[in-house]
């Protein structure tokens, strides 16, 4: 057997029939077999037992946001200018010695007056605002039009379940009087379990999000950023008249992390199904016109990660890929500026 090529294949089929861990344990002593079924015990017991310590931390968790909230509450009221720092809770020493020195030196020899718009600033403003374009993860799910209405974020708090209560954690966003919705809050609660699944309890790694609720945000007239409202002409293939008609598609913003998708209990999202339907066979074509306006329900589905870059305590991050939209019945050429391809790139992952 000299031949290359007849070597080459037959190390090939080699290669291909080599054992799976299931046929290699197959092959086993039966005593042998025997050990490892009572190591997989062992296993799922391990299993239970760190879903006990999950949930154990989560107490923690909640222990600890009580101990937290005081200086947080503190945090607001000096963000939003509801307080004054005194001077001891002002004072800072940077670890920079040639700072400090430049620092002092500049109270020696400059005196500076404050200017009267100065000091009619009231707290730090665009706190948030300043975090979440500097966050690279959050500014990526901000679009320019989101800007605005950001600026009127005064607070982000973590709401952790009460003991006894199923495992959840709830995140509210507190705005400021503003022009584009009238809710005080907004609200996104994540339901979670700390449990082995029955059928596969060795794939359990730590509490999962199993579900999430938005909240409905009462958008004021012409002011929703999360749906535009598309012009079309419409061809009738028949008679060849055309007509203007509106259709309300989603639009990429922050403000859609309020209103995730449902998932099924395999996991799969659940749409809604598409209720507009054509009584006559149209062609047509978009006009380039846009509204933001009514509600939208963007099509998304849920990933799970780790790591929160939102607030402090939260120790889950839930992300979700863009799905694009089906296309409807109507025979429509989509020439807005808005949908052209570049999206693919800009849909990437966003907040549950």
């Amino acid at each position: 057997m000299q031949n290359p090529q007849v070597l080459a294949a037959l190390q090939d089929r080699l290669d291909n029939t080599a054992l799976t861990p299931s046929s290699y344990i197959e092959t086993l002593p039966k005593a042998v077999k025997r050990r490892i079924d009572a190591l997989k015990q062992l296993q799922v017991k391990c299993a239970h037992i760190e879903a006990k310590f999950y949930e154990e931390v989560h107490d923690l968790e909640r222990k600890y946001a009580a101990l937290y909230q005081p200086l947080f509450d503190k945090r607001r009221e000096f963000i939003n200018g509801e307080a004054e720092p005194t001077d001891a809770e002002s004072e800072w020493h940077s670890e920079n010695e040639e700072e400090d020195k430049l620092a002092g030196d500049l109270k020696n020899v400059v005196v500076i007056e404050e200017k009267a718009e100065e000091a009619n600033v009231k707290g730090i403003p665009d706190f948030w605002f300043t975090i979440f374009r500097n966050v690279d993860m959050l500014s990526e799910l901000v679009q320019e039009y989101d800007e605005p209405i950001l600026k009127h974020l005064q607070d982000i708090k973590v709401k952790f379940s009460e003991p006894g209560q199923p495992m959840s954690f709830s995140l509210e966003f507190h705005f400021g009087p503003n022009d584009y919705f009238s809710n005080p809050v907004l609200t996104k609660t994540y339901k979670m379990k700390s449990e082995p699944d029955k059928t596969d309890p060795f794939s359990f790694e730590g509490p999962e999000i199993v579900d999430c609720e938005g909240c409905t945000i009462d958008w004021k007239k012409g002011k929703n950023v999360t749906v535009k409202t598309i012009k079309k002409k419409q061809k009738h293939k028949g008679r060849g008249t055309v007509r203007t008609i509106t259709k309300q598609v989603p639009n990429d913003s922050f403000f859609n992390f309020f209103s995730p998708i449902k998932v099924s209990a395999d996991g799969e999202a659940l749409f809604e199904e598409d209720e507009e339907g054509e009584e006559e066979e149209l062609e047509g074509e978009e006009e380039g016109e846009e509204e933001e306006d009514a509600e939208s329900d963007p099509k998304l589905s849920q990933k799970v990660g780790e790591t929160s870059v939102l607030v402090e305590p939260v120790r889950t991050r839930i992300m979700q890929p863009a799905v694009d939209d089906d296309d409807d019945d109507d025979d429509d050429d989509d020439d807005d500026d808005d949908d052209d391809d570049d999206d693919d790139d800009d849909d990437g992952f966003w907040w549950c």
